[in-house]
């Protein structure tokens, strides 16, 4: 029995490996649905929920390849301050949305001169490993 393309509704709480948590739909109280194996999802999340039953949960522990991936030196760029007006008052560690040709994105101001500033588009999320648990709550037939 497959969950590939059917909906499903999963609740779940994401930790780090020292026992951080980064996020809970627990917390919510409202379980997250999304189409197994659509993408949706990160891979590790997808391939750990496509054979579950409703009522089973399931631990599982993740690696940054099916995760979010390890972080891309392409998606880090410095411009002049000239060239985004108002970025003379960011500061570093100051998470912002930039709007490009791909549409808006989150980054990291990771630097800071007297006339450039550094952004990292990566994903926070990029390089590390995460750990799910995982409670599969509905799946549409």
């Amino acid at each position: 029995m497959s969950n590939l393309n059917k909906k499903c509704r999963v609740h779940y709480e994401g930790t780090f490996n020292d026992g951080t948590k980064f996020d809970s739909s627990y917390d919510r109280g409202k379980p997250l649905e999304f189409t197994c194996g659509a993408g949706q999802m990160i891979k590790g999340f997808d391939a750990a929920v496509v054979d579950m039953k409703v009522g089973e949960i399931k631990n599982v522990h993740l690696m940054p390849e099916e995760a979010y991936g390890m972080p891309d030196p392409r998606n880090i760029f410095t411009i002049g301050l000239k060239q985004l007006p108002g970025s003379e008052k960011l500061s570093v560690g100051a998470r912002v949305i930039l709007t490009g040709p791909m549409g808006r994105f989150p980054v990291t101001v990771t630097e800071k001169t007297d006339t450039t500033i550094t952004f990292d588009a990566n994903s926070e999320m990029a390089g590390k490993e995460l750990n799910f648990k995982i409670e599969l709550v509905f799946v549409e037939d």
